[in-house]
């Protein structure tokens, strides 16, 4: 409901797509555009170097001589996820798992996404974002960059990409990196809580969704065994090397720098929080489809549902929750990353995000076997 008064004006018309929503997306896409590409021409015009001046200013202030661009958007990137998090923490503060996982997001964006690749910086080693990993940060499994990491960098690399990832998607599901670690879903939940409910719950978006995620997850894939070929080839087919190259330079521009940066977070206030998550990220596409056959599933008390569609409203990522409480049908989705904000809106306590395997039927009592009752029980199934 719109709040009287200028200040309730502006509430409304900033996160329901007004003029200040547009305004505000003009300014974050302006600020990608100084980020990625100050002092360059782009579409033959000249790009101020703001970000970069900006960070040589606070060098000579300071002397604190690692700061450059990339520096500055990362303590900007935290202190926005971190002034959200307290709005949202205050927001939910009667939830304590909306409490427990905005201070673990707001902990691992100040740590490992931002002070300790200073850090390792500051000390001679190579700086190393543990709180990405492969295909996030796509990088992580090229040949050359592993062949000069420490070892025990080598080691996380591998084994964090390779052996974690599925390993806590299939018991945990997709939450405990999308909601819990990740600086992406971080600055979503945080700073973008505002916009969640922008989100498309259209079918042609959901359409979209299936075909655009699993796309950019088979270009990663194909990008890092192309790049890993090149490596193994050495340097005796040039065309070969060039045409991976170009292909990297590619992916970089569109997925990395357009699609996770500009489109992911310049959007918003017109778009929703998850547009990067929902449609692009490799990552999510990857431990989405293992959460499809792991533990993690919203629950659903039969015959309690009202329809008040509030647990679809706020889904950042498009799904229209009410219509599997409204068939009291227990589910997961792919694309859901368990922020927990529909059973937090419910207002009568249908929904409820758990971790535990499917019941089979062999293993229920004798008088639930004979009645065939277990049939009539809500199972998982994906839409």
């Amino acid at each position: 409901m719109r709040q009287r008064g200028a200040a309730g004006w502006l509430k409304h018309d900033i996160t329901h797509r007004g003029i200040t929503a547009w305004a505000l997306a003009a300014l974050l896409l302006s600020f990608y555009i100084f980020l990625y590409w100050g002092g360059r021409t782009l579409l033959g015009v000249h790009v101020p170097n703001l970000v970069h001046d900006f960070a040589v200013w606070i060098r000579d202030v300071t002397g604190w001589k690692f700061v450059n661009r990339w520096t500055v958007y990362g303590a900007l990137y935290t202190l926005a996820i971190t002034g959200g998090g307290i709005h949202v923490m205050r927001k939910y503060r009667h939830n304590a798992y909306q409490l427990v996982r905005t201070s673990v997001v707001i902990v691992t964006q100040m740590s490992l996404a931002f002070s300790v690749p200073i850090l390792l910086k500051l000390s001679g080693q190579p700086e190393y974002y543990f709180s990405y990993l492969w295909p996030l940060k796509i990088e992580y499994l090229f040949p050359h960059h592993l062949s000069s990491l420490p070892v025990y960098m080598l080691v996380y690399s591998l084994l964090g990409s390779m052996v974690m990832v599925p390993l806590a998607s299939i018991f945990f599901g997709k939450r405990w990196y999308c909601s819990w670690i990740c600086g992406c879903g971080g600055l979503a939940n945080t700073f973008g809580d505002p916009w969640r409910h922008l989100s498309s719950k259209s079918n042609a978006a959901w359409r979209f969704e299936k075909v655009s995620i699993h796309t950019t997850l088979g270009l990663a894939f194909l990008l890092t065994g192309l790049v890993a070929a090149s490596f193994l080839v050495g340097k005796g087919h040039p065309e070969f090397h060039h045409a991976v190259k170009s292909f990297r330079a590619v992916y970089m521009f569109v997925v990395v720098s357009i699609l996770s940066g500009i489109v992911g977070v310049a959007a918003y206030p017109i778009g929703g929080t998850r547009i990067w998550c929902r449609f692009f990220c490799p990552m999510a596409a990857m431990i989405g489809l293992l959460q499809k056959f792991g533990r993690y599933r919203i629950t659903v008390k039969e015959n309690m549902c009202i329809s008040c569609g509030l647990c679809s409203k706020y889904c950042e990522m498009g799904i229209d929750v009410r219509s599997y409480a409204q068939r009291n049908q227990s589910f997961v989705r792919a694309s859901c990353v368990g922020c927990g904000i529909c059973a937090e809106v419910c207002p009568r306590g249908v929904l409820r995000l758990e971790n535990k395997w499917d019941k089979d039927p062999q293993e229920l009592n004798m008088q639930t076997l004979l009645s065939e009752s277990y049939k009539h029980s809500p199972h998982r199934k994906a839409a």
